[in-house]
């Protein structure tokens, strides 16, 4: 007579969830684990951005040369502004990586609101949800890069050649820093619904100081005001992706550790900052 225990299907192996500790960590292991979520979460906001919209997707490409057409007429036509070479390419790349950054924040600071009802029913990793929109925002930058690629073989023949692969780590500073800045203010949205508010002015100051339309050299800085320039992670980003894109002087090594450095931290503050908060997230969304 065989063992009825050997026929039955093995148990499976219990899983605790327990609140983050008094000092959490970033969660990265947990993340990987749940990276398929990630994917669906990612896709799902890219779906639903574009719905029932008029030009769909193609608004990634409509929205740098906007930029770089409003950039060109009043600040190298009114303000002439001086740069290496032609103004319309410094203002379009600047405006590609830029609205990377400034579309991936936006979103990902209300990304628990508008997910409360998911929040509220089952457990994922809080961090998903500001992690997935920035992933959805790389295809916008993808789309809008190689619009950048076409005009400047379109009107100007020239190409970026070995350089185009050396953009690739200031893409990744600029998602870092969006993923930090965009996960502390996700979690301050949740209690403080006005963060909303404050979001769209924060952006508007920060594209000011990080280079969009002009350039470090065209300002002239001394130190230490240069050193403070290059504090900024979105200034070493957008410097170091139009280097890689359209050439002219390199930023140095210096400057860009600075730059890098400071994401590194925003990045690190914002995820922990989120870590600490999410335990209340269900409670009060």
């Amino acid at each position: 007579m065989q063992d009825s225990t050997a026929l039955a299907p093995p148990r499976p192996e219990p899983r605790f969830i327990r609140p983050p500790a008094r000092w959490p960590t970033l969660g990265l292991r947990e993340l990987w684990h749940f990276r398929d979520l990630l994917y669906f979460l990612a896709l799902r906001e890219l779906k639903v951005r574009y719905k029932q919209t008029l030009f769909g997707i193609a608004w990634a490409a409509l929205q740098p040369v906007a930029y770089m057409v409003v950039f060109t007429l009043l600040f190298s036509k009114v303000f002439k502004i001086h740069t290496v070479g032609p103004y319309p390419l410094l203002a379009l790349s600047g405006a590609v990586i830029w609205l990377f950054f400034a579309n991936s924040v936006t979103i990902a600071s209300g990304s628990l609101v508008g997910n409360a009802a998911l929040l509220t029913k089952v457990y994922f990793p809080r961090l998903l949800a500001p992690l997935a929109p920035i992933l959805a925002a790389l295809v916008d930058l993808v789309i809008a890069f190689f619009v950048l690629l076409g005009v400047m073989a379109a009107y100007y023949g020239t190409y970026p050649g070995y350089r185009l692969w050396t953009a690739v780590p200031f893409v990744l500073l600029a998602m870092g820093t969006a993923f930090g800045v965009g996960a502390w203010l996700s979690a301050l949205n949740v209690k403080y619904r006005d963060v909303r508010f404050v979001v769209p002015f924060l952006l508007q100051l920060w594209m000011f100081v990080s280079a969009v339309f002009y350039s470090f050299q065209s300002l002239g800085l001394d130190e230490p005001l240069a050193t403070i320039f290059w504090l900024n992670p979105m200034a070493g980003a957008v410097e170091g992706f139009r280097w890689a894109l359209l050439g002219g002087i390199r930023p140095t090594g210096v400057d860009i550790a600075l730059s890098t450095v400071a994401g590194l931290i925003l990045l690190a503050g914002g995820v922990l900052s989120f870590r600490r908060m999410e335990r209340v997230f269900a409670d009060i969304v």
